[in-house]
């Protein structure tokens, strides 16, 4: 099975119905909380080339989904 990271925030509402989604799917995965950890704030902006919209989807090292449905808080 595939890493699954999710990195986002407890406040945006969009981190919440990614993290729920991934929950109701079943998927193992290990979620980073950006305003609280610097290390994976910095993990995410390398991965993502910059991009500071939440909450963001990496599986095996890549980037899948930057958002949800379209929406994103910004970091």
């Amino acid at each position: 099975m595939a890493k699954v990271e999710l990195y986002g925030t407890k406040t945006c509402p969009y981190t919440e119905d990614m993290r729920g989604w991934l929950e109701w799917n079943r998927r193992d995965f290990i979620e980073y909380d950006v305003n609280s950890d610097r290390k994976a704030l910095d993990r995410m902006l390398a991965i993502t080339a910059g991009q500071r919209t939440i909450p963001v989807l990496i599986e095996e090292g890549k980037v899948t989904q930057v958002g949800w449905q379209g929406r994103g808080c910004a970091v």
